[in-house]
């Protein structure tokens, strides 16, 4: 029997066929829709098929008739597989490029954090003194409100829940009962109160003080353990993990492998939650600390301004608790002697004996090196120039707390804290939170991120015959599949973030592990924007949000790269060839892009196949005008905003939103000092002048450095 299938001619069109197109002997279709069966089939008045030159009354046999026909039949569907592969080719190169372009822009902003993390060492260290002016992490009474040793019932006599909260009201030890009602509460978006939250964390300390640095588990106990990859702050996707996979209990443990915060709006409720469930089954459910545990990298990435949005009044108290909790989590889990599990990856100098041993809470953060920061004070004091002490309005100048620069002393809360890790300690602890896998062997320093290495499967062949391991898993980096496996199945990397990047970049995904140790992958995606866009919409989606990132790259570089097309330009017409165009976007940008891939997207191309370079800056602009910047101080700022918002976030005493003249003009003389810039005085001058508004003397700084985020002219998405 033959299956009569009638395919439109424009699919056949789509797949590079048009009417009359030769294709292995046979003519494709025509305009009119003549399916490939006749005109028997089709009814009166159509044409034959071009196989069959006859239907009714034909010369042709029954028998050669029919298999023509199944012929035409099997030519038409090898031709609908073709475009459709085609077509399913191209979107998967789209989505793999907006997926290389995110992850290559979020690597050189972690390499730049590393590289300034002498910078922030110094902030930290100068800038958050409980005599100074503009202590970041405390303020009156955050040292007694964070000692270890304070009792719970200290907590209930210093803070009042009004009868006006109807949150969830926790007692402790917690119970189920207890995880349910947050649960419940922050899928309503409930916040729990502040005594409660900083109840949870000191139990939570204590919980974690008594954990090992190598926390090892069992299967036989269980049929199966679960281990989750990064969440990131997104809280939908811990949810739909409790809901597929079922909550933790004693028959249902899970292991959740670090950064658990940063970038997401909802990193505050999942620590709640995970912090619940660990006071509740302290034997079931196992953290691993990831490189967003980490201080220094939350006033980055978004989790301090969070917490202080959501906490305004105890706000710093939770950061300072958070800091010490964070520094206590553990550093690996190992399951049944044979599983490592830990948030980054191995080196070649890896030594899972000494990171069990050595006083883990001593690394506080990975941003703060274990180096003098003298030469930088010497730095700081020869360069920044002093000014007289004033106030404005609330705040006082920066210059007023220059004093406390050179003061002698620490901090008492820091008199508390363990000493400095050593050299190995930092380095070893860097390692196994920051390296990622690679399948050239060796290992080599991670230039991408700007911390750990790249280890290759000979790093982990060696590691396993000395620890008699099977299998690692890791996270760390965002898989389109929500995992991956490498090094011929010896690591795995999951990821439970869906969406990270933008609605529908990626899958998130967890793994189960049975008794013989062999991985069950499962991947979801919440989607709550994307359900109803089809495939072509929702990579479309992501194409426009990475090009957009990758367009404000380039735009912060501009002078560089036009300095860059202009010596590659020996004519002087305004083009260059491909091959010259790539090494000039690689060698300014160092982002390892498919350059070729995307010079459609970036640039128009001339008749000649020569790129015209000027356009790959004709539709972008900055979003507010700011006449009085001078381009290279646009391109600056732009550049460096995050850095800056950072700068900021230490000096702004209380965290208004607000920055006084002067104080503008310290951050820029301070950070001028560690890049190594220089930059004209007069210019920054106008440009403060300039934007303050009502000539009060002070900015509003996160207003000001959202003037600067660049934008398309022609902006396709908001017009659709």
């Amino acid at each position: 029997m033959v299956i009569a299938w009638c395919f439109p001619v424009s699919w056949l069109k789509k797949a590079g066929l048009g009417t009359g197109q030769e294709v292995a002997g046979t003519d494709v279709p025509g305009e009119d829709g003549t399916s490939p069966f006749g005109a028997a089939q089709l009814g009166a008045g159509k044409s034959p098929c071009p196989v069959c030159t006859g239907a009714m009354g034909c010369k042709t046999s029954v028998p050669d008739r029919a298999a023509k026909k199944s012929e035409c039949v099997l030519r038409a569907a090898v031709l609908i597989q073709r475009w459709y592969r085609a077509t399913m080719a191209r979107i998967e190169m789209r989505r793999r490029y907006c997926l290389s372009i995110f992850q290559s822009i979020e690597y050189a902003d972690e390499q730049a954090q590393l590289q300034l993390s002498s910078f922030f060492a110094f902030m930290l260290d100068h800038f958050s003194r409980p005599d100074a002016d503009s202590h970041f992490f405390s303020g009156p009474g955050v040292s007694q409100m964070t000692d270890s040793g304070l009792s719970l019932t200290e907590f209930e006599k210093r803070i009042d829940v009004p009868d006006s909260y109807y949150g969830p009201r926790l007692k402790f030890p917690l119970t189920t009962a207890d995880a349910s009602a947050l649960l419940d509460a922050f899928k309503n978006e409930e916040l729990l109160h502040a005594r409660y939250v900083l109840q949870l964390l000191h139990e939570t300390r204590r919980v974690l003080k008594e954990m090992p640095n190598i926390t090892h588990l069992s299967t036989s106990y269980s049929k199966e353990i679960t281990v989750c990859g990064d969440l990131h702050g997104k809280l939908d996707d811990l949810l739909l993990i409790f809901y597929k996979n079922g909550l933790p209990s004693e028959k249902n443990p899970y292991v959740f492998n670090g950064d658990f915060v940063d970038r997401g709006d909802n990193s505050m409720e999942i620590l709640i939650i995970l912090f619940a469930f660990l006071l509740i089954y302290p034997n079931d459910l196992h953290l691993n600390r990831g490189n967003h545990e980490d201080y220094v990298m939350n006033v980055r990435y978004g989790f301090t301004r969070e917490v202080l949005r959501k906490y305004k009044v105890h706000g710093k108290i939770i950061l300072c608790l958070l800091e010490d909790v964070f520094s206590w989590l553990p550093l690996a889990t190992v399951v049944d002697s044979k599983v490592l599990i830990l948030h980054g990856g191995i080196s070649d100098t890896t030594d899972l004996d000494f990171l069990n041993l050595f006083e883990r809470n001593k690394v506080r953060s990975l941003m703060r090196p274990p180096k003098s920061v003298t030469d930088i004070k010497d730095r700081i004091k020869e360069k920044v120039p002093s000014t007289t002490p004033k106030k404005y309005g609330a705040h006082q100048n920066v210059s007023g707390k220059r004093k406390d620069i050179s003061s002698s002393g620490s901090s008492p809360r820091r008199q508390n804290w363990p000493p400095e890790p050593t050299q190995k300690e930092w380095q070893q602890t860097l390692d196994i939170l920051w390296s990622d896998p690679r399948s050239q062997r060796g290992c080599v320093p991670n230039k991408c991120r700007g911390g750990g290495c790249y280890f290759g499967p000979d790093i982990t062949a060696k590691l396993f015959e000395r620890y008699n391991l099977k299998m690692l898993i890791r996270s760390h980096e965002c898989k389109q599949d929500g995992y991956e496996v490498g090094h011929g199945g010896k690591v795995i990397t999951i990821f439970s973030a869906s969406n990270y990047y933008e609605d529908g970049s990626n899958r998130g995904a967890y793994i189960k592990l049975n008794p013989d140790l062999s991985p069950r992958f499962i991947q979801y995606q919440v989607s709550k924007n994307t359900c109803r866009q089809n495939l072509q919409e929702r990579v479309s989606t992501v194409e426009w949000s990475a090009l957009k990132a990758l367009r404000e790259k380039i735009y912060a570089h501009k002078t560089e790269l036009m300095e860059a097309f202009i010596n590659k330009d020996h004519t002087g017409a305004g083009k260059l060839s491909v091959n010259d165009w790539v090494e000039v976007m690689e060698s300014v940008l160092h982002l390892e892009l498919p350059w070729r891939t995307l010079r459609s997207r970036l640039a128009q191309i001339s008749p000649d196949g020569c790129i015209e370079y000027m356009t790959c800056f004709h539709n972008l602009k900055i979003g507010k005008p700011v006449e009085e910047a001078q381009p290279a101080l646009v391109e600056t700022v732009c550049r460096f905003r995050k850095d800056l918002e950072m700068i900021f976030n230490f000096i702004d005493k209380d965290h208004s939103g607000l920055i006084s003249l002067e104080e503008f003009h310290q951050t820029w003389r301070l950070f001028c000092v560690h890049t190594g810039m220089e930059m004209d005085n007069e210019a920054i001058d106008k440009l403060a002048n300039s934007i303050d508004y009502n000539k009060d003397g002070n900015i509003d700084f996160n207003e000001f450095l959202e003037a600067f985020h660049v934008v398309q002219r022609l902006d396709k998405k908001a017009n659709e």
